[in-house]
């Protein structure tokens, strides 16, 4: 029986001179930003795969990189700063595109910086970010907030808001005397109307934590699934889980629960019922309250005419509610192979990939944490990852292979560009008269480049694979 040829990559970007720490798809998929360990940011057009902009954004390791609507781009560095850019199509013309690798470059010109956050950065942890409201389209929105290590206390997390740099939170998970250790990996979102804040941490515990509406936090989630810091973590599109990855060889699925907004606010204990149903006997006929059902409780029945209470505030004599904290984890893998960061579910929730300290990239089922492909190709560890977002389109299409996902990965075509930047520019100086309703060349990249099921993955080769899997 022949043996199938393994998987190459569709195209490999050459041109930082360090490790590639951070990548990320930006404007439906047309360009990919890259950040290296000198600080350096390329943007790459993946219609010609050829750089548009290169920069120094800072004078340490960039941590992490994301973009912000369709003209901004965040970089987070070692310098202790965060820093939101100005990147239009426009601005582009006017940066340079000579690569990290030519040393003898003139200096190049950096984009419009639209704010400074001097943050800490000693915990190696990259920054968070969602929209300041539950409602809003972050890719739309001139607000965003953003989270990252607590400056004093390395096992603590601030909020900020942007453009106004002002601290909202600073979140405090777990006691003061358990020894956690620094904050590794961190992840906002929204959900059901209430901002949540996912933490993983250098001992290996994982948390899920919920804003309530008076500013304080409450832990719903916690759980120690790795015996090494959490690398990395990533929650899936229908916002029920998150996932993790560490030093350590496992990678924990681990749900996001949301206590029941119907849920009495405050224990009720036999004392209190008795009280309630005393007052509610009390009462005129015509003004008694009566259960609706078996199940609900005869306190919640008795006060159904009266004003709730709120958490923050709760009445002079009962004890505030204690939330219960959920320590069960949906599902632990251990993989034989320890070292895996840069985890990311992609849009479509099927599948999630992992950078390797063996220099591997490796994907897996989402829902049965089975491992479904291994991506070689670099010969030193990688260090990023990341999906292009699908759109539905993508994603509709993608459900018809979802029984047998490796079989289809497999059987696409593979056809690796080994240098695309060292080839001739011939594409930017070719004209072709097209028929009426036909695509132009530029036309029919800028659909492929969309549509395509990028996978990027950076390592300590300088260089970024590729690839157009599943």
């Amino acid at each position: 029986m022949s043996q199938q040829a393994a998987a190459q990559p569709k195209s490999v970007l050459r041109g930082h001179r360090t490790q590639v720490h951070a990548t990320t798809f930006i404007r439906q998929n047309q360009r990919l930003a890259s950040g290296d360990a000198d600080g350096f940011v390329v943007l790459w057009d993946l219609t010609i795969m050829r750089p548009r902009a290169v920069w120094r954004a800072h004078t340490a390791a960039i941590l992490g990189i994301s973009g912000w609507g369709d003209d901004k781009l965040i970089t987070e560095g070692r310098d202790n700063r965060l820093i939101v850019w100005k990147i239009t199509p426009a601005d582009e013309e006017k940066l340079s595109t000579d690569l990290p690798l030519d040393e003898s470059a003139p200096e190049r010109p950096q984009p419009w910086i639209l704010n400074i956050l001097e943050i800490n950065t000693m915990n190696f942890c990259s920054f968070a970010q969602c929209s300041p409201r539950p409602d809003t389209d972050l890719s739309i929105s001139d607000e965003l907030l953003v989270s990252v290590p607590n400056t004093l206390l390395t096992e603590a997390v601030d909020i900020f808001h942007l453009p106004s740099q002002n601290r909202q939170s600073t979140v405090h998970l777990g006691s003061k005397t358990e020894k956690k250790g620094m904050v590794m990996a961190l992840t906002l979102l929204w959900r059901h109307e209430s901002l949540f804040l996912l933490a993983g941490y250098e001992n290996g515990l994982a948390f899920v934590a919920r804003r309530r509406h008076g500013g304080a936090w409450d832990i719903l989630y916690k759980y120690q699934a790795h015996s090494q810091p959490i690398l990395s973590l990533d929650f899936g599109p229908d916002k029920e889980y998150f996932i993790t990855s560490g030093a350590d060889a496992i990678i924990a699925k681990h749900p996001i629960p949301h206590a029941n907004a119907t849920t009495p606010l405050f224990p009720v204990s036999k004392a209190t019922e008795t009280l309630k149903i005393g007052l509610n006997n009390k009462a005129p006929e015509g003004l008694r309250e009566q259960p609706t059902n078996a199940n609900s409780s005869l306190l919640s029945a008795g006060l159904a005419a009266t004003p709730t209470p709120t958490a923050e505030t709760p009445p002079r004599g009962l004890p505030k509610k204690v939330t219960e904290v959920e320590t069960s984890p949906l599902k632990i893998a251990d993989t034989k192979h320890s070292g895996q960061q840069g985890l990311q579910i992609r849009s479509d929730g099927r599948i999630f990939a992992t950078a390797g300290w063996d220099s591997k990239i490796r994907v897996y089922s989402a829902k049965t944490m089975a491992e479904l492909a291994v991506l070689k190709w670099h010969d030193v560890g990688c260090y990023a990852a990341a999906f292009a977002v699908l759109d539905a389109g993508q994603k509709d299409a993608s459900e018809d292979s979802k029984d047998s996902p490796q079989k289809s990965a497999l059987q696409r075509p593979t056809k690796s560009i080994d240098d695309p930047y060292t080839m001739r520019r011939k594409d930017t100086t070719v004209t072709t008269t097209t028929r009426p309703g036909e695509l132009s060349v530029k036309e029919r990249r800028v659909k492929m480049a969309k549509k395509a099921h990028w996978l990027a993955a950076g390592s300590k080769d300088g260089k970024i694979s590729l690839w157009d899997i599943y």
